[in-house]
């Protein structure tokens, strides 16, 4: 953890992967996440360990207790975020017949969604369409095509940040 925090040494974090990501794993798992989940907060974790490692301190903690308490703090960021309440939607009485300057705005609204996203990198596009029309988590994707989790998190996250930029203004 010293060379890893003095020297960012990248040997050095492969070995604290290596010995720490499936102890965190069946950690994580015994508090009831699944497989996959686990997978991605463990992922998080040791980003968060190699991105924070110069506050590391071996006078205040052992490098598992260190490890150990960031993982427990993304266990506790993800519960409260699965546990926010989600408003409840508004009853409303369904429009019998469907008007037709609203049907006319939708279409128009998707043909300029589909041209955004075609417009994409071909390889953003190609993660889009497998997360949202796919349905498919980061992870199925990630051993479909054998590319690195945090490099499809990246392609979704660019993906739609360019597609937010594009049709910015669609609905006021």
């Amino acid at each position: 953890m010293i060379a890893v925090r003095d020297n960012r040494d990248k040997a050095a974090f492969g070995a604290l992967f290596d010995h720490y990501a499936a102890r965190l794993k069946g950690f994580v798992m015994r508090s009831g996440v699944s497989s996959g989940q686990a997978e991605e907060i463990v992922q998080d974790v040791m980003l968060t360990v190699w991105r924070k490692a110069d506050q590391f301190d071996p006078n205040r903690a052992q490098v598992s207790a260190w490890v150990y308490q960031v993982t427990r703090n993304r266990m506790i960021d993800m519960i409260r975020k699965e546990r926010r309440p989600i408003p409840e939607e508004l009853t409303q009485e369904p429009d019998p017949e469907p008007d037709a300057s609203q049907s006319l705005a939708l279409e128009q609204e998707a043909t300029k969604l589909r041209e955004a996203i075609q417009r994409l990198k071909p390889d953003q596009r190609e993660i889009i369409e497998r997360v949202y029309l796919g349905e498919l988590t980061h992870q199925e994707i990630s051993n479909q095509t054998g590319l690195p989790l945090g490099t499809i998190k990246s392609r979704v996250r660019l993906g739609l940040e360019r597609l937010r930029h594009e049709l910015k203004g669609m609905r006021s």
